[in-house]
């Protein structure tokens, strides 16, 4: 009798003009772009429809950090000269505002809620985009089994074989959890499962004094919440100025944050799954706190993704490795975004669509050179664009500094808010704005015509002799440089 053993076939292959894995900012914008020009395409999201930025980093961040600075803006409202007059008479002596306003507390239900509609708002109107782009927009998850060839494996439980005719990975990046003994038995927290706010910390402490940590201490001390944050380098932000760092640790610290900086993590431990956390460094110190976060950078989500079987190599930090005009090591492959190294930004990533956007309409375009500013949004915000002044000084520039306190520039003497300064790196030979740092009231707008200047490759006496607005944030351009003669 012959073998009655069934055999299962493999699904059909769709022929496609382009396979997009992973709908990040890159991703997305392409494959949009691109079924609106007529192309056949598939683009396969596992979770995050709209991307890593909209579901759980950039957009709820900030909706959380705006409504964390509203309630600290009203706790310092007597400085302002705002008084609760419903709550009493004129007379000052009958009551004390400045205490009744400090007294002010966050709604966490409210909070979520609030967050909840404007992530929500912004994923169906994905969700709608993609559906008017023409594009076939597919829930499940990708591995690749052949060159330029995925199998997906659907929400709805069904199994897929797309070939792209061209293909693009946009998998992004997902927190990075360090092997640290006692970690895996010590319940903790991510960035991730930090903005579903399921409660306030009655202490937090974080690991890792990188953007992420330092936003997430800045949101959690205008919040009100104890935080220690510890991190194992020299300061915080390692990628900046000795200054720069010091004034964010500054700041830090005006909203209540204990910052322990060359505390390198030897264990964690806790003493029940709702007990306090105790974190031990290396040179013997503890910190104790209610709830950790583990900040210490994202890892490439590559893993599953069968690349080998498509020919894509990885750089030796686990990234997918990219040429100049994010060209994979497999033929038609792109990668975009953070999984191919770029720099963790989402207006990076878009930069990158930008770029693939002229190459597959075969104009020339490059990623080499890119001035790419970001900002922190800390309280003050920290916005940096080009070079730091000891990377400047490293690279062999004669270098001049410009540098001004925030509280020179007559705006942020109206708006109460002096706390930083404006650092600016200019060339001595060439007169070229090499980079700048700015810490104050909307640094991130005010960082983009530094960096406008920097494209345009103006001189800093151009800059300097604008005539900024009066009274502005960006006027203190106009101070800072006005330093250097």
């Amino acid at each position: 009798m012959g073998d009655t053993t069934a055999v299962t076939a493999s699904p059909q292959v769709q022929e496609v003009d382009l396979l997009v894995v992973g709908g990040g900012k890159a991703g997305k914008s392409l494959a949009m772009l691109r079924a609106r020009k007529g192309d056949t395409v598939v683009m396969v999201e596992r979770d995050k429809v709209g991307g890593t930025c909209i579901n759980v980093a950039c957009i709820p961040t900030k909706t959380l950090i705006s409504s964390a600075r509203v309630l600290h803006q009203v706790q310092g409202a007597a400085a302002y000269g705002v008084s609760l007059p419903e709550l009493g008479a004129d007379d000052s002596s009958s009551r004390d505002d400045t205490a009744l306003l400090t007294r002010a507390r966050i709604d966490l239900v409210a909070l979520r809620r609030r967050k909840e509609s404007v992530v929500g708002g912004m994923v169906a109107a994905h969700e709608t985009m993609f559906a008017d782009s023409g594009m076939d927009f597919v829930r499940g998850t990708a591995r690749f089994v052949a060159p330029r060839t995925v199998e997906i494996a659907t929400a709805d439980g069904a199994v897929r074989r797309v070939r792209g005719r061209r293909v693009l990975i946009n998998t992004g990046t997902t927190p990075a959890i360090p092997n640290i003994p006692g970690l895996a038995d010590t319940p903790y927290w991510t960035s991730e499962d930090l903005l579903t706010l399921p409660e306030l910390p009655g202490h937090l402490l974080i690991l890792g004094g990188g953007v992420i940590g330092v936003e997430m201490a800045s949101l959690m001390g205008m919040l009100g919440v104890p935080v220690t944050l510890l991190h194992s380098g020299e300061h915080v932000l390692n990628r900046e100025d000795d200054d720069v760092a010091a004034e964010v640790t500054a700041g830090l610290e005006a909203l209540g944050v204990e910052v322990l900086t060359g505390a390198r993590v030897s264990a964690v431990r806790s003493s029940a799954r709702s007990g306090p956390v105790v974190v031990r460094t290396e040179d013997g110190r503890e910190a104790t706190g209610s709830h950790l976060l583990v900040a210490l950078g994202r890892t490439p989500v590559t893993a599953g993704l069968g690349l080998e079987a498509a020919g894509v190599e990885l750089t030796e930090r686990g990234f997918v490795r990219v040429d100049d005009h994010l060209r994979t090591t497999a033929d038609g492959v792109y990668a975009a975004g953070d999984v191919a190294g770029t720099p963790m930004f989402t207006h990076a990533s878009w930069n990158d669509f930008r770029v693939l956007r002229d190459l597959l309409d075969d104009r020339e375009a490059s990623t080499a050179g890119r001035v790419i500013p970001w900002t922190v949004f800390a309280t003050p915000e920290l916005g940096h664009v080009g070079l730091t002044e000891a990377q400047a000084r490293a690279a062999g520039h004669n270098v001049r500094v410009a540098k001004t306190p925030t509280a020179a520039v007559p705006r942020a003497k109206t708006l109460g808010a002096t706390a930083g300064f404006y650092k600016v790196i200019v060339d001595a030979d060439t007169d070229r704005i090499l980079g700048a740092a700015i810490i104050g009231e909307s640094a991130g707008e005010v960082i983009t015509a530094v960096q406008v200047a920097m494209l345009a490759g103006m001189p800093w006496q151009q800059l300097r002799d604008a005539p900024i607005s009066h009274p502005t944030m960006g006027e203190g351009l106009n101070i800072v440089l006005d330093s250097l003669g």
